[in-house]
């Protein structure tokens, strides 16, 4: 066996314990060497305290943050000049700069990282750009309904007056700006907002009754089976459809039960029924799903302790799942509050306020929007009942924004406290 040499693990021995070793000491002919080239990753003390010089280990290979920034620039300056090929245009210019920025992204991306970091950078920007593609339509028909409507709904009076008594004469007036806009939607306002309220007292207690039996008390059975389906088959019929049916049941109960005369059947309250017959299975869908996400340890405790069925249902099962049930009832007024076509044949048309809902005409909202944009008071002025028209509109979108609103409000009020 050969021996190391007594020499060398002196010398190995001094080097180890040697603070100038230690810390790095390097010959003298080597030292100018070292001075002149960087070493990436290497702290040097200076007067202020440690500096870096070079980049980090850690960011090598990698795309600096402004890379992003910068692409984007450069794509818009590109997608300009594209654009301008063809006739400057401000859709075309934001197309061209997009697909810029995503190519241009994923070669730079493949060039400096991998290929698997490009692939998905490319699949993040095509997401991001759906996202606004998306985003597109939803901001333009804000845009175009405010900024068209704000006049309407700052009217005077456009909230306290109905339509008695608005004639042609007076919008031609209007339009030649001697008067105001005269005119508002008192009488639709009130008949959406009771139309709209009959339908959910119709709809909530048969949607929440459908939806405890189908869950708790059915057990799958033939019957739940067939009253499933045909809930899924109402989810998709057209809402004329349920305005004739609505349309038919009042007319054969007004004038064969009651022995009214032929039109009595045109009121609010048929059109309650229309709206409850799009408004059932969207109920009883939503509320069986948030049934069934309910713990079955939670009824099963109970009836350990011995608590009748029913009244497991009452003060555990409905209790658990209210918030979303209230969401979901609150999301089925919001889908039915703006439909026209049922109302238009159920309800009618009306002028003044009428707050009887079984008795005589009523407006609503969807259909004063389409008979003040298909038959405006005068035809040779339509300016003034386009105005109220998409005054009305922006009324209509405030409404179905506070119902989603509340409907938030009211999932997070309700929902079951959980600890820490």
């Amino acid at each position: 066996m050969n021996l190391p040499d007594s020499t060398d693990a002196v010398r190995s021995t001094d080097a180890v314990r040697s603070p100038q070793a230690s810390a790095g000491t390097v010959p003298d002919d080597a030292s100018s060497d070292l001075a002149a080239r960087p070493v990436s990753g290497t702290n040097h003390e200076g007067p202020s305290g440690p500096r870096r010089h070079g980049r980090s280990r850690l960011a090598a290979g990698r795309t600096p943050r402004w890379t992003g920034w910068g692409v984007g620039a450069g794509a818009l300056v590109l997608g300009a000049a594209c654009s301008a090929l063809i006739g400057f245009g401000i859709t075309s210019w934001l197309i061209f700069s997009a697909v810029i920025y995503v190519v241009a992204m994923y070669a730079l991306t493949w060039a400096v990282e991998n290929r698997r970091k490009a692939t998905n950078g490319l699949w993040t920007n095509l997401i991001v750009g759906a996202f606004l593609v998306a985003l597109i339509p939803l901001i333009s028909v804000l845009w175009t309904v405010i900024s068209n409507g704000w006049a309407g709904i700052t009217a005077p009076g456009f909230f306290a007056s109905d339509m008695v008594g608005i004639t042609g004469a007076q919008d031609q007036a209007t339009a030649s700006g001697s008067q105001p806009l005269l005119g508002g939607i008192k009488h639709a306002l009130i008949g959406t907002l009771m139309i709209t309220l009959a339908a959910s007292l119709i709809s909530v207690p048969i949607g929440l009754l459908a939806s405890i039996y189908l869950v708790e008390y059915s057990n799958d059975n033939l019957f739940a089976k067939v009253l499933r389906f045909f809930v899924d088959v109402m989810t998709g019929i057209p809402s004329i459809v349920a305005g004739l049916f609505a349309t038919g049941l009042m007319m054969v109960l007004t004038q064969t039960v009651f022995g009214l005369p032929p039109g009595s059947n045109i009121m609010g309250f048929s059109a309650a029924i229309g709206l409850s017959v799009l408004m059932i299975p969207v109920v009883v869908r939503s509320t069986e799903e948030m049934l069934r996400v309910v713990p079955n340890e939670l009824r099963e405790a109970s009836s350990a302790l011995g608590v009748r069925k029913w009244r497991t249902v009452m003060k555990v099962v409905l209790p658990t799942a209210l918030s979303g049930i209230a969401s979901g009832v609150t999301l089925a007024i919001a889908r039915v509050v703006g439909e026209t076509a049922p109302i238009l044949v159920t309800a009618g048309v009306a002028l003044s306020t009428n707050w009887n809902l079984v008795q005589n005409w009523m407006m609503t909202l969807p259909v004063y929007i389409y008979r003040q944009l298909m038959n405006p008071t005068a035809p040779a002025a339509p300016g003034p009942s386009e105005e109220r028209a998409w005054g009305a509109a922006l009324t209509l979108i405030i409404i179905v924004m506070v119902l989603n609103l509340l409907a938030r409000l009211i999932a997070r009020a309700f929902a079951p406290k959980q600890g820490r």
